[in-house]
């Protein structure tokens, strides 16, 4: 019986490119779209289905993008319309899809809307923003935190009255409850899905609405000044507010109206809360509420098995996973448990049921990298210093090979590369059949020739002290996953599983399996059918 067809989200791979850190084309240090096209092959050879690039909006860059100056253009450091239109071609004849970053919460405050918002109390656009007086007595409207540090909201002299802002002062938060806002966001996604692009990943989605009274939040009892300011309160009526879901409802229904494309909502929320973002059968809304919990979550067997057990366990019927080990928001996966235990997530990653995304650069091992103080870029590290969270370290330029500045660049890149970018590099990688990008490729190409690996069912094992241990099956196909999270020997009986007749991947060298796995090794397994 001829299976019915998925969406290409649900079998495919969604690969992340940082625009300013992929490729350079016209030697000014910053990667561009033209660069990204150059390297359309490499993304292709790697057996991704999609590219998801960070923002490419006209900018002043006070967050490298996430401060938008007009959703409706290309921002000249990356290109103009020509290179995106020629990109977009390129990516589509290669049989690979394009998401663009979508920034809904806010704009720049250097955008057209907000100079015009800010000109007058009486402006037309007043209320496409968040203003208030101040408190009684003085001050600001109320105790909320920026994401970044700092109260959220700005004072603003010529007109009297604070604005909010979710993040840095520029970047001003948008008025959702105000439907012209609304429609002229509707209008940039239309915009957008017009010029061929295959979907978006949408910003702190769950941000996008407050609620209407601003009541103060309240304080978090757990908080230490070892983690951020912003989680000194509990963000209660400052994001997830019911309202956000009509408005992602809406946003879907625009999407399905264009045909095969995909919603992916930056959401950080529990899992109760996160599954509502999938909406009901008969009013969706995003089609993958980005999980970012292999990110936070510590690599530890016992306490991922819990995690992946509780997230399937949270989703609606019609609700499909996703998994993300990294991105330009997050410390590097083999920087956070080194290079051996990120071949490991690696396979984890590429055999959980559900989406993947994969972010440039962890294909190759970057680890660890060294910012010198005066190269740092990132305005979160400037505004908490003493926490050392800065982003800079996993946006270091691609390293394609060992000429200078690794070929990213005929100048100086924007940032350091990653320290050991002369042996750590794709070119030096493709060119060893044990490197990480050809253990990614052959996962990869197992993704693809493996119907149980994309879309089989999944069920969890009990794997033993450090040794995670799970099942994929579809039409007969029957593959285990264990993985040894410790760099001690383990055992694994799969009682459960069923007989073994093949090893078909290894993180380490390919060798037939006795029961045991050695210090930090993965394996995918083909099980014997049952008869």
């Amino acid at each position: 019986m001829e299976e019915t067809r998925r969406p290409w989200w649900e079998t495919g791979v969604i690969y992340q490119i940082y625009p300013r850190s992929f490729q350079d084309s016209n030697g000014d240090g910053v990667g561009d779209l033209s660069g990204i096209e150059a390297r359309l092959d490499y993304v292709a050879s790697l057996g991704v289905d999609a590219i998801w690039l960070s923002p490419i909006f006209p900018s002043p860059m006070a967050d490298f993008g996430y401060d938008v100056a007009d959703y409706c253009g290309v921002e000249p450091v990356f290109g103009d319309f020509a290179a995106f239109d020629e990109l977009i071609s390129a990516v589509h004849a290669r049989g690979l899809k394009l998401l663009l970053d979508f920034v809904p919460n806010h704009t720049s405050d250097q955008h057209a809307w907000f100079a015009e918002s800010r000109s007058s109390r009486s402006n037309p656009k007043r209320d496409w923003y968040i203003w208030r007086d101040p408190a009684p007595g003085g001050g600001v409207p109320n105790n909320w935190i920026s994401d970044f540090g700092g109260s959220s909201w700005e004072w603003d002299e010529a007109t009297g009255q604070y604005y909010l802002h979710a993040f840095l002062k520029e970047q001003p938060d948008l008025n959702w409850r105000n439907p012209e806002v609304r429609e002229a966001m509707s209008n940039v996604l239309r915009f957008w899905l017009d010029r061929g692009v295959d979907g978006f990943r949408i910003d702190v989605l769950w941000h996008i609405v407050k609620h209407e009274a601003l009541p103060d939040n309240p304080l978090n009892p757990a908080w230490t000044p070892l983690i951020t300011e912003r989680d000194r309160l509990l963000q209660v009526y400052s994001t997830d507010q019911p309202e956000a879901h009509s408005i992602s409802a809406e946003m879907r229904a625009l999407a399905d109206s264009y045909g095969d494309r995909v919603l992916v909502g930056e959401i950080f929320l529990p899992n109760e809360r996160h599954a509502r973002w999938y909406g009901t059968p008969d009013r969706p809304q995003v089609h993958l509420p980005f999980n970012f919990q292999l990110v936070e979550s510590p690599w530890d067997a016992a306490h991922l098995h819990g995690m992946i057990e509780a997230y399937e366990a949270s989703l609606p019927a019609h609700g499909w996973p996703n998994w993300v080990i990294g991105s330009h928001d997050a410390p590097r996966i083999a920087a956070r448990i080194g290079e051996a235990q990120a071949r490991v997530a690696a396979m984890l990653l590429l055999t959980l049921r559900g989406t993947p995304t994969l972010y440039q650069g962890d294909e190759i091992g970057i680890g660890k990298v060294t910012i010198p103080p005066e190269r740092m870029r990132d305005p979160q590290h400037f505004r908490q210093p003493a926490l050392d969270i800065g982003r800079d370290r996993s946006r270091t330029p691609m390293p394609w090979d060992d000429s200078p500045n690794a070929g990213f660049s005929t100048n100086e890149p924007w940032l350091p590369l990653n320290d050991d970018w002369r042996s750590r590099n794709v070119a030096a990688q493709d060119a060893d059949p044990a490197s990480m990008l050809n253990f990614y490729r052959l996962l990869l190409g197992l993704r693809r020739s493996q119907a149980a690996l994309s879309v089989g069912s999944f069920r969890l094992l009990d794997g033993g002290p450090d040794v995670l241990c799970y099942l994929r099956e579809h039409q007969g196909e029957k593959l285990a996953i264990i993985l040894n999270l410790s760099s001690e020997p383990r055992s694994c009986e799969l009682e459960e599983g069923g007989a073994v007749d093949g090893v078909l991947a290894s993180t380490l060298s390919a060798r037939p399996f006795d029961g045991t796995l050695l210090p930090d090794e993965g394996l995918i397994l083909r099980l014997e059918p049952e008869h």
